[in-house]
């Protein structure tokens, strides 16, 4: 359905049809991202994770980094259409390799227990597990899901209201007067993204390894640990210097591009330790892909909002105060997760009580035909 909504996209007669084509497109490409961790939280342990993860994000970040790279390059020198050409084609592509050759992974699949039912009952069944609300009520119960997914979206806001309006921001600022040249300055992140990539993942699950050995057990909440000094001071550090060189016109071409390259990093520090909680903290419940439907849920509200008011808030409080806000939204993000390492484990206990002594309370109660006995 990607790749069908993506040729549609870049046959769009007209603009509300592109507007329809990349809705039904986004749609769709959310799944990749939810399956692909699900798949991964299937096949590696808990302390290898967030090395797979941190691989597998670098894909999910790295594209809209070099996105507008090769789209700049593109809308040079041909007609816009051509990127959704090069993107149905990546589309198609991916189907294939899918179908072809990823195995299934799952141990057990859930269809398998609803042989035994009837077609009626096994409808019912089915229309439960599918149902969307079973994602936000189960992000909603525990405090610990709520954090992890206001801190996935204290990093996608700055990651989508740094690279939306790059061009209209630094084209003025160092004078520049095509796509091509504004493009150049996503490589700065890109490449950060990439760099990030090899050592992220790697580095949250040695936190891991470390305080299963100080423990002599492991908590999932030990794992965000590992964000915490990126989140709390590289990140912040770098939105800070970002914003108020260009704001202040000082430092030239170099402290901005460093400042974006830095910050691509530190961010592939934190991202697979966010989303690798999100898979060990109910995967013994079996509910890790909900959790991490949940995150996403959260975190792209934050990136759509990120998009739409970062050039509105820019024109009116400048590029140095809007990343003083982005800085404060994510040190406060930061404090709630280092709550969350030292709390975590209190908090879903305590919320799993309650739904045992509920359930419990539950089949206590006697049925009406025991009560007409």
């Amino acid at each position: 359905m990607f790749f069908a909504f993506s040729v549609g996209t870049a046959l769009a007669p007209n603009l509300p049809a592109f507007f329809v084509f990349r809705i039904l497109t986004a749609f769709q490409g959310t799944s990749f991202l939810i399956i692909g961790s699900s798949c991964l939280g299937d096949i590696y342990t808990p302390v290898e994770r967030g090395t797979a993860l941190g691989w597998f994000l670098s894909g999910a970040l790295v594209g809209p980094a070099f996105g507008p790279f090769i789209g700049g390059i593109i809308v040079t020198f041909r007609t816009w259409r051509a990127i959704f050409w090069l993107q149905s084609a990546l589309g198609g592509l991916a189907t294939m390799l899918v179908l072809f050759l990823l195995p299934e992974t799952i141990p057990r699949k859930k269809m398998d227990d609803f042989r035994e039912f009837g077609r009626v009952q096994r409808i019912k069944k089915i229309a439960h597990l599918v149902n969307p609300l079973r994602v936000a009520i189960l992000l909603f119960e525990y405090p610990n899901l709520i954090i992890a997914g206001i801190a996935s979206s204290s990093l996608v806001w700055n990651m989508y209201s740094l690279l939306t309006p790059i061009r209209y921001v630094l084209n003025p600022r160092f004078h520049l007067t095509s796509p091509i040249q504004s493009g150049l300055f996503y490589i700065a992140p890109g490449c950060g993204y990439l760099l990030g990539s090899f050592f992220g993942g790697r580095w949250a699950d040695h936190i891991v390894k470390k305080w299963m050995k100080k423990r002599g057990r492991r908590v999932p909440e030990d794992r965000l640990k590992s964000c915490l000094s990126s989140m709390g001071l590289v990140i912040p550090g770098c939105i800070i210097i970002y914003g108020w060189s260009v704001e202040k016109r000082v430092g030239g071409v170099p402290l901005p591009v460093l400042a974006m390259f830095v910050q691509g990093v530190a961010q592939l520090f934190c991202f697979p330790s966010l989303n690798t909680y999100c898979l060990d903290v109910m995967q013994a419940k079996g509910r890790s892909a909900e959790v991490v439907a949940g995150n996403y849920m959260i975190r792209y509200v934050f990136a759509a909002a990120g998009s739409a008011v970062v050039l509105p808030a820019i024109e009116k409080i400048g590029v140095g105060w809007f990343s003083v806000i982005s800085c404060g939204f994510l040190l406060f993000s930061t404090s709630l997760v280092m709550l969350t390492t030292i709390y975590g484990e209190r908090w879903r206990n305590g919320v799993d009580d309650k739904k045992r002594q509920r359930q419990l309370e539950k089949q206590s109660k006697p049925s009406a035909s025991d009560t007409q006995v």
